[in-house]
């Protein structure tokens, strides 16, 4: 088989010298097609149309398996799909309006090991990692089976995407190559739970960093400790200092991610220590109210204690946006993904 989803342009040219015996004259606009169009018509292709007996073979060879769309519900103008993969593990990818274009939030593995007990994704343990192919694939099916203009992605669906940094780093690669998929590497954001082997490495990817999100929810470690079993083995102190080596860009910004819960992490004392915790870093803080799921200890703060935490930061200096609530509904939300209880969903066509 011919691999693409899972390969660079480049790549993909030399795979295909080496198969067919065919130059970049052939191989480039064969990837150009697939991946900007997301057609297989291969006769209909000017560099193959006259190359009857190649365009037959690339239809049979050609390993394009993005995966099956099993589902898709909206929330709203959210719109979560579920693709099953070829072992019939499923996995989920979240379509969100931003502005004139969609960002995608793609996952990077079926479950998660993290274990952070406000997520229901961690609640599945972790049933194995995605290929490039798989992860590549959830924007090849929203953009060209869906039809949604992506142009940002975000790592932010089920998984820890740097627990799979080698199949997500090359997945980057190919979301990133103009000949491609084309995603401009600004656009992209790595979520973790603050892996810092693997934020030193993503800090040294290719010619420029992508954008880094730490999922934080804690100002001290006693609670980070309690909620995010990761905090154990690397507390944050650790996790600080490797956030202050990360790179960035003149005019960009670590974004941090605060799920606020009610009782847990929401007093006046939690605002004024997770200030002075970001207080060295240029960071951006996305406060987001805890999204509940089936069996879940927990309950979200009131819309007013929500208020009052957003004001006790902005006086504290800290730059804060308060993320809204979308996507609860169809379980598409923040710490929502992973579960098959969700409402019936419209079935694709074919």
């Amino acid at each position: 088989m011919l691999k693409i989803l899972d390969t660079t342009h480049d790549q993909f040219v030399d795979a295909f010298r080496r198969r067919y015996g065919k130059g970049a004259h052939i191989s480039s606009p064969v990837y150009r097609h697939v991946m900007k169009t997301g057609k297989t018509a291969f006769h209909e292709l000017a560099a193959v149309a006259g190359l009857s007996e190649l365009a037959g073979q690339l239809e049979t060879d050609l390993a394009l398996t993005p995966g099956r769309l099993i589902k898709r519900v909206s929330d709203g103008d959210v719109e979560k799909f579920v693709t099953r993969l070829a072992d019939n593990l499923d996995i989920e990818s979240v379509v969100i309006p931003m502005f004139r274009r969609h960002t995608l939030c793609v996952s990077s593995q079926v479950g998660c090991r993290m274990g952070c007990r406000f997520c229901r994704t961690g609640q599945m343990g972790l049933l194995r990692s995605l290929t490039a192919a798989e992860i590549v694939g959830q924007v090849y099916v929203a953009r060209h089976r869906l039809g949604f203009d992506i142009r940002n992605v975000v790592f932010m669906g089920m998984g820890e995407p740097l627990d799979n940094l080698d199949n997500v780093i090359q997945a980057i690669r190919v979301l990133t190559d103009q000949r491609g998929l084309d995603i401009a590497r600004r656009y992209i954001t790595v979520s973790t739970v603050g892996l810092t082997a693997g934020i030193d490495r993503l800090a040294r990817l290719d010619s420029a960093p992508v954008n880094l999100a730490v999922s934080l929810n804690a100002p001290t470690d006693v609670i980070r400790s309690r909620i995010m079993p990761i905090n154990r083995s690397i507390p944050m102190a650790v996790l600080q200092a490797s956030l202050l080596r990360y790179p960035l860009a003149r005019k960009s910004a670590l974004f941090v991610e605060y799920v606020l819960i009610q009782g847990v992490n929401d007093r006046q004392e939690h605002a004024r220590a997770l200030a002075r915790y970001l207080a060295p870093m240029k960071v951006k803080l996305n406060l987001i109210p805890y999204n509940p799921a089936p069996g879940c200890q927990w309950q979200p703060p009131s819309a007013a204690a929500g208020d009052r935490f957003h004001a006790w930061l902005v006086a504290e200096n800290v730059f804060v946006r308060r993320r809204g609530e979308k996507g609860g509904r169809v379980m598409a939300a923040c710490g929502q993904l992973g579960g098959k209880n969700e409402p019936p969903g419209r079935l694709p066509l074919g």
